[in-house]
């Protein structure tokens, strides 16, 4: 079985990377596409096992600028997937949160999806997207038909994949609501064991993130704002960081971007760790949750599936200042069992994700095998 695997680029090693780096686990054997692929090499070494480290991009890789903003090209994206030549692959996985389940491919292929959400920048997050983007008069009008053309090109080119598996519930029920299709949930893969249990908690709160509009750390940190007695430390980096540094009081520390080492830090040691965004699934409160920590979250999208209430986190349900800070007052009220709450985070293990999907692969090319010669 000679297999490919599509994802829609490589220029960050985030979420959607790390399901990438267990389907490398699962075969070796892999060759890689993409739109563009800008990773260092230490990022590199962790998505990718062995020699099969080479993605094969598309033409948007030479264009200038793609390296510091790919998106701007983002007309030309659905064009550039369908170039690649996949005839001689018997299986093809994709990774998608953009364009990549839109490749070309022909009847005797099994085309498996595994989607991170159909794109959001042209469904649900579109007039938000418009507005933090400030496309405004004739830029406006022509993103806007930009993001018509591709709504179009989605839904279309949902058609091209066999099987679509879902990374949450939520996501299940985006895919259902546009595409029309049905989806099996596996949740992604997140490095429990990379994450200790601390139960000697120290006196403040942390939150981690990069820092752009859709994630809301400034809203966590104007709640703070009015909280002087209590402390929160803020981890990430990006365009907003400048502006939130600046409305900061001084019981909120920012430290930017740090490594890995020190996020896990923080995170085991925090009495809870917050999270306001609407993410299709949420690696990071599970990761919290490996520690023990419990988390204080914004109650929609995947972190309702990975966060158990008043067990393993509190939620609250606007996005607002007044509902976090009730939402931290209930916490400050009760106590948790930290061995609980790393419990449940267990079960989002990369080994309980990497059998989930080397079964669901392999039972469906079996069968779609044996159709082909019936």
């Amino acid at each position: 079985m000679k297999k490919a695997l599509i994802h829609d680029w490589y220029y960050v090693n985030g979420g959607a990377e790390k399901v990438i780096q267990s389907f490398n686990a699962i075969w070796a054997d892999l060759e890689h596409y993409a739109l563009i692929d800008f990773l260092d090499e230490k990022d590199r070494k962790q998505i990718f096992t062995g020699d099969n480290k080479t993605v094969n991009t598309s033409f948007i890789q030479k264009l200038p600028t793609a390296k510091s903003n790919h998106r701007k090209f983002l007309q030309l994206f659905p064009y550039a997937i369908e170039q690649f030549d996949l005839r001689a692959y018997d299986l093809v996985l994709s990774s998608s949160a953009s364009v990549a389940k839109g490749v070309l491919t022909h009847p005797n292929q099994l085309h498996i999806c595994y989607c991170h959400s159909p794109m959001r920048y042209a469904w649900d997050l579109y007039h938000p997207y418009l507005k933090a983007s400030n496309l405004t008069g004739l830029k406006g009008f022509y993103a806007k038909q930009i993001l018509h053309k591709m709504r179009i090109w989605d839904v279309v080119s949902s058609n091209r994949v066999d099987h679509f598996i879902a990374n949450s519930k939520f996501v299940a029920k985006r895919i259902k609501k546009i595409y029309n299709r049905e989806s099996t949930v596996i949740y992604p893969p997140v490095d429990v064991d990379y994450f200790k249990l601390v139960d000697e908690k120290e006196d403040y709160y942390f939150t981690a993130s990069r820092m752009v509009p859709y994630k809301n750390i400034e809203l966590i940190v104007r709640a703070f704002n009015k909280m002087p007695h209590r402390k929160l430390i803020v981890s990430g980096d990006g365009p907003e960081f400048n502006n939130i540094k600046k409305i900061a009081n001084q019981n909120i520390e920012l430290l930017g971007f740090i490594e890995n080492d020190q996020l896990r830090h923080y995170m085991e040691k925090a009495k809870a760790f917050v999270f306001a965004a609407e993410e299709d699934f949420g690696i990071i409160p599970v990761e919290a949750q490996a520690c023990g920590t419990p988390v204080i979250a914004f109650g929609q999208g995947g972190v309702l599936e990975t966060v158990i209430k008043n067990k393993t986190g509190v939620f609250f349900y606007k996005q607002e200042v007044e509902s976090l800070l009730t939402a931290i007052d209930d916490f400050e009220k009760m106590t948790f069992n930290y061995a609980e709450i790393r419990e449940n985070a267990l079960r989002f293990s990369k080994e309980r994700f990497e059998t989930e999907i080397k079964d669901f692969v392999l039972s469906n090319y079996k069968r779609f095998k044996e159709k082909g010669l019936s």
